[in-house]
């Protein structure tokens, strides 16, 4: 093996493949042998380093310096002034007068990554993902070994338990009782799954984890399969994650070669093997009896419970099924110890939970935060408060399974208990950031439009609860609802609550009754005063030409795609309010400020 005197790491997570970060990864290979520097360094194509907003990323070791939002034209600078001659390339940092000393060197002194605490993604954007011995080098597959080789299964069950992990993925039912159910059931078959469907808009944690580090993955469902008694796993994936998959496959195929997967782990006898399954991108096969109906050849519906997965799951047999992220955590937490992971996080909820950051915000990506910490903390500290001076109004958390939580509550702590209080949940980590140019109204539609266009259409609930809903939400943005309508609203989703077949359809609800509870002011706008108080709902604002500010150049009318504004030369132009499609053109490119929004 070589040894470099520089290591030149380069993003290559979705986000960043989607902004040249290949090519940028191939043009530093191409300077480094122009340069004939190929003795000296190397160059290493990373997972996501989750600091979206800045990406592409390329990190130099040893020196550690960060340079952000690198384009291909950097790379001849970055390897003539920084590799060659010593001297870093100040504005890929961010700033024109940097001094040496002041320079970024590592991700802890990042003002987004300071009050992170990186368990799951603790190897995402450091290791090269395509390479075993680099998870090795990290720690990788010590915890596989010290469980074949030291403990029991109801050893590592009883440390999983005492660590206080909750599933990831939505629920947050403990992981610990979960590997216990399926540990006790009776079968001459079990088997381990892994939920990687993730199929909440704007979430991409599990992706992020297995383009990072899929070995770490790997070694958990392995400790899983000796503590249940499994020999064969499942890792469910979307196809439309195609560099997960690939990555994936790669590491299947490297743990296998080293015999860390296969027959006779370790020499302990202990056999388990895995195989990757495609999913469509179907919503409903994240719910765990509709995933492992996918994963058995058919079409992906939930099933009645009980009997539950642990007794009765994939072809009948015992299975246990967790998410990429509950995964993750395990083989740090059995080498590090159950106490080391429950002395992290809160009270009831221990640990931590990545999110997904978007929306309304300065620093998005995805954050790993200690459980309990505020959304006040993620919202100005991690991600850097909310753009263009505007205020902060609401944040839904959870996907569209989960609720809003208002600005009244920005300092509510972020575990299980506490979110659902506040009528959302943690589910598998979604979290929108919305400012003051936000309708909650039309929020709540586009969750509700999500949620039942996925419907599998198994349960009348979910298959039609969902379209009332929606139909009245419609009316309701389209200037044409009546206060009956909420009623009507609620006990739709009420019922449907209670009454749909699986917690995907359960939840369904969420966001109009977390919209109602404490915006009920905005519904009432749009239905009383046929008004949008945020201007968006388009069938109730209009776009107005002040009179006095008009200069008659005639440019609104030019671009009107509708035809619909008319005027003469020194009189004042009008928008003919029957025709107009509110394209919102003629405001946009009105060089006097005269055409305002009336919402």
């Amino acid at each position: 093996m070589n040894i470099y005197r520089a290591h030149i790491l380069v993003c290559n997570g979705e986000k960043c493949n989607s902004q040249n970060a290949q090519a940028i990864y191939d043009e530093f290979k191409t300077q480094i042998k122009k340069n004939k520097l190929e003795e000296e360094l190397t160059v290493v194509q990373t997972g996501c380093i989750d600091q979206c907003s800045q990406g592409p990323v390329v990190i130099i070791y040893p020196s550690g310096v960060i340079y952000t939002m690198v384009r291909i034209e950097d790379v001849t600078e970055i390897v003539t002034e920084h590799i060659i001659r010593g001297n870093v390339v100040n504005r890929l940092l961010g700033g024109e007068n940097i001094n040496l000393d002041s320079v970024i060197k590592s991700l802890d002194q990042v003002d987004f990554f300071k009050r992170q605490v990186r368990i799951a993604l603790r190897n995402c954007g450091v290791i090269n993902p395509e390479s075993i011995e680099e998870y090795i080098a990290y720690d990788g597959y010590q915890a596989l070994a010290k469980v074949l080789t030291g403990m029991t299964p109801e050893q590592v069950i009883e440390v999983v338990k005492e660590s206080g992990l909750r599933g990831r993925g939505g629920a947050g039912f403990p992981t610990g009782v979960k590997w216990e159910f399926t540990a006790r059931a009776k079968g001459d078959q079990k088997y381990v799954c892994c939920n990687a469907d993730e199929g909440d808009p704007g979430a991409f944690m599990d992706r992020s984890i297995l383009e990072g580090d899929p070995h770490s993955v790997i070694e958990a469902m392995t400790i899983a399969g000796f503590a249940v008694d499994s020999n064969q796993g499942y890792i469910y994936v979307r196809a439309e994650y195609p560099i997960a998959v690939k990555r994936l496959n790669i590491a299947i195929a490297q743990a296998k070669e080293h015999g860390l997967l296969g027959k006779d782990i370790f020499g302990t006898g202990f056999n388990f093997d895995l195989e990757i399954r495609l999913g469509a991108g179907a919503f409903v096969c994240g719910e765990e009896t509709a995933l492992m109906t996918s994963i058995e050849g058919k079409r992906g519906e939930p099933r009645p419970r009980p009997p539950f997965p642990a007794v009765k799951g994939l072809w009948q047999k015992p299975t246990l099924l967790n998410n990429v992220e509950s995964y993750a955590n395990i083989p740090a937490i059995i080498l590090k110890g159950a106490q080391w992971f429950s002395s992290i996080g809160s009270e009831k909820s221990k640990g931590t939970k990545v999110f997904a950051v978007g929306g309304k915000i300065q620093n998005t990506g995805l954050v790993e935060i200690p459980i309990g910490t505020t959304l006040r903390e993620v919202v100005y500290e991690i991600g850097g408060g909310i753009p263009n001076g505007k205020e902060f109004k609401a944040a839904q958390i959870g996907g569209p399974s989960g609720g809003c939580i208002p600005a009244s509550h920005v300092d509510v702590a972020i575990d299980y208990n506490s979110l659902v209080q506040l009528g959302a949940m943690m589910g598998s980590g979604g979290l929108i950031i919305m400012d003051e140019d936000t309708c909650m109204v039309d929020l709540a539609k586009f969750f509700l439009e999500f949620t039942a266009d996925e419907s599998c259409g198994k349960c009348p609930p979910c298959r039609i609860g969902t379209k009332r809903m929606l139909e009245i939400l419609q009316r309701i943005t389209d200037g044409k609802g009546t206060a009956e309508d909420i009623d009507k609203l609620e006990i739709l989703a009420k019922n449907i609550r209670v009454s749909a077949l699986c917690g995907l359809g359960q939840s369904a609800p969420n966001p109009i009754l977390s919209t109602l509870r404490y915006f009920r002011n905005e519904y009432m706008a749009h239905i009383q005063d046929k008004k949008c108080l945020a201007g968006v709902c388009k069938s109730l604002m209009q776009y107005v030409i002040n009179a006095e500010a008009c200069r008659s150049c005639g440019i609104c009318s030019r671009v009107c795609p509708a035809g619909c504004i008319k005027g003469e030369k020194n009189v004042p132009y009008v928008i003919d309010q029957t025709k107009c499609i509110k394209c919102g053109a003629c405001m946009e490119k009105c060089p006097f400020k005269a055409i305002y929004k009336n919402a």
